[in-house]
């Protein structure tokens, strides 16, 4: 199959961007289907690189490897498998793994394999598929998988999967049948992870750096908020780093059985620290109401711009709730705003933390920080910086 794209669509691919969408695509030579390997080729007809076709999607294909390169071997399992092995190796001595034994081995399109993301936890690798094309691919490379994963004391892999409400997450590709639970180190910090029922692939390994952060920040903040806590990660940082008095809000009551079993792991008593179901904006006016200020605050919403289309909308729920997240901050406290948003921007997300937007002329953004050095991206492909946290005092 070869796909020719447009002008602007071949300049991209040289750059190195992934992604060819649908309007890209200047003409289809073959039959089209999803998962079919294409050879990409500019007006001219010269090769750009090889990537996979989906025939459903507003991205038309996903390109593997570096574009830039006319010598590139055709896509296959054998080359999928290479393209693995060489994000594997991109993370050889960046986490002690006497201290941190959950972490990304492959970031998709960051690693330049587009759509596939294998994440470790401990012995168990959970594999997780973007888009229609890599899926149809991921049972022909999982024997590959293991050859590569197994030297490293891999033993089992599973796939992440869409399932009914309360039915396990994940499909067996080979190995002993996953536990439903399993216990991570990060940074020594140690915590549970739900792989069968948990979000994403069983916790946001993303935000590995800013707890490690928060756990710092922590040491002079007797009073924390954890807004949107999910299973706990910035509110068991904050308690390992001194925090006296710790709430976590989150509107699933399952995450908070989760964080207090991990407090529990690390030697913490849950004396002092709350747990509350509710919603985060009724949370903070209802807080705000009685009084309560709160020494260090964390807002980690889920994604409130799943589309361009709705950044507007986005926009303004950020700087709703970072005005009230402020509102309960104690005087000389600290902000911690975060945004995993690939359409809101780092200027974007600053722009719902000025001065108008908080309502007040006192705080100053000090750090800003991105993913962590297991989610690497790609120069030209902003669409893979989503996770964004601005740091103000």
């Amino acid at each position: 199959m070869i796909v020719t794209v447009q002008a602007p669509a071949a300049a991209a691919l040289l750059r190195g961007h992934p992604w060819v969408f649908r309007e890209g695509v200047r003409s289809i030579r073959g039959q089209g289907k999803t998962g079919e390997v294409a050879q990409l080729v500019d007006p001219k007809g010269a090769p750009l690189g090889w990537g996979l076709y989906d025939a459903e999607s507003a991205i038309a294909a996903r390109a593997f490897g570096a574009g830039t390169s006319t010598k590139l071997a055709k896509l296959d399992e054998r080359r999928l498998v290479e393209l693995v092995g060489a994000a594997v190796e991109r993370r050889r001595g960046i986490y002690d793994p006497s201290h941190t034994t959950a972490l990304r081995l492959c970031h998709g399109e960051g690693d330049r394999v587009p759509g596939l993301v294998l994440d470790r936890y401990e012995h168990v690798v959970v594999a997780k598929t973007d888009g229609a094309a890599i899926a149809t691919w991921i049972d022909r490379v999982a024997p590959g998988l293991e050859a590569l994963l197994a030297p490293l004391g891999v033993s089992t892999l599973v796939l992440r999967i869409d399932a009914a409400e309360g039915a396990p997450k994940i499909r067996g590709l080979w190995g002993p049948s996953a536990p439903a639970t399993i216990d991570v180190l990060e940074h020594g910090m140690r915590f549970e992870v739900d792989l069968a029922h948990g979000q994403k692939t069983g916790a946001f390994l993303d935000q590995r750096e800013n707890r490690r952060r928060v756990r710092a920040l922590a040491a002079d903040k007797p009073r924390v908020l954890n807004l949107f806590s999910y299973a706990g990660g910035f509110s068991l940082a904050a308690a390992l780093g001194g925090a006296r008095e710790v709430t976590s809000v989150d509107s699933a009551a399952r995450a908070h059985a989760s964080a207090q079993r991990s407090f529990k792991k690390n030697g913490l008593s849950l004396e002092g620290h709350r747990f509350v179901t509710a919603d985060a904006f009724v949370f903070l006016e209802s807080a705000k109401k009685r009084g309560e200020r709160f020494d260090l605050v964390i807002s980690d919403p889920p994604s409130f711009a799943p589309n361009e289309r709705s950044k507007r909308r986005a926009l303004s729920a950020y700087a709703r709730l970072h005005r009230a997240c402020v509102d309960v901050l104690a005087e000389g406290g600290t902000f911690c705003a975060a945004s995993c948003s690939s359409h809101v921007t780092m200027e974007e997300l600053l722009g719902t933390l000025d001065d108008v937007a908080l309502g007040r002329g006192d705080l100053s953004v000090v750090e800003t920080f991105g993913p962590p050095p297991d989610h690497p991206t790609l120069a030209c492909f902003p669409e893979g910086r989503y996770l964004k946290l601005a740091i103000m005092r």
